[in-house]
């Protein structure tokens, strides 16, 4: 795992900014996982202005959605399907057919969670993964004590994630108590995952999946796992990292053909 000390969001979102267009020099047609929230919108922003910039060439890249409301209506504009549309696929000029995702108001759930790991089977597997964490250590929607090996599926949202949420619904009341998201298992299928954390409500749950036991637990824990993981993390959320000198005098260190 290697760890990233940056000065601040924007910072943050320019590096994987980066990072995602060399990955598009080299494999024009990758297959790019997603996540949503507030995290990840200066990765999306600062990819957008390389694209209009004329720096990177998108048009055949694929988007892959992370996870997935249970039973909103279709078009619901807090369904991750539209935030994705609105947030990445829009902005970057893609069309709606380079998107692969979940169907949340699918009859039989469960098949469809079985379906979305097929197609991202099929889809060649994801190259790069983004991901953000919660304040207790899930990703995706994989809470904690979810299982290590887990595939997607269907989730009961805790209480602190659907508080957290709340902020995009008119009421708290609102927001949904199930998901569909990629387990544990599916993301770690991935070639590359990055994790973006931002703010001193990530430094514990940073700390923990870092620094921490690999544990079912902490379920971002698992990226010491994967062979290629990059955690991405302003100065507030490495604010409990014990080894954060060590972090930032590797990156200084680091070869700039290495990238990240």
């Amino acid at each position: 795992m290697e760890v990233v000390i940056v000065k601040d969001a924007a910072a943050g979102g320019a590096l994987i900014a980066d990072s995602i267009a060399a990955l598009l020099r080299r494999k024009p047609d990758a297959l790019l996982g997603v996540a949503t929230g507030s995290t990840p919108l200066p990765v999306y922003q600062a990819l957008t202005a390389l694209v209009r910039a004329g720096s990177v060439e998108v048009s055949r890249a694929r988007i892959a959605q992370l996870d997935e409301y249970v039973g909103l209506p279709a078009g619901h504009p807090e369904s991750y399907r539209s935030v994705v549309l609105r947030e990445v696929v829009e902005p970057l000029g893609l069309d709606e057919a380079s998107f692969l995702g979940p169907d949340g108001g699918a009859p039989d759930v469960q098949a469809a969670c079985e379906a979305y790991d097929r197609a991202l089977a099929e889809a060649g597997g994801v190259d790069l993964q983004l991901l953000g964490i919660g304040t207790d250590g899930h990703i995706g929607f994989n809470e904690p004590c979810s299982s290590l090996a887990s595939r997607t599926r269907i989730k009961t949202l805790t209480r602190q994630t659907r508080e957290d949420n709340a902020r995009f619904f008119d009421s708290p009341e609102e927001v949904p108590h199930h998901v569909i998201t990629q387990g544990i298992g599916t993301i770690l299928e991935a070639r590359h995952l990055v994790l973006l954390a931002t703010g001193e409500g990530k430094a514990e749950a940073v700390a923990q999946a870092v620094e921490g036991p690999v544990a079912a637990l902490v379920p971002a824990s698992a990226l010491q796992l994967h062979p290629h993981a990059t955690v991405v993390v302003d100065e507030a959320a490495a604010s409990r990292l014990k080894l954060a000198d060590y972090f930032r005098a590797t990156f200084a260190a680091k070869p700039d053909w290495q990238g990240i």
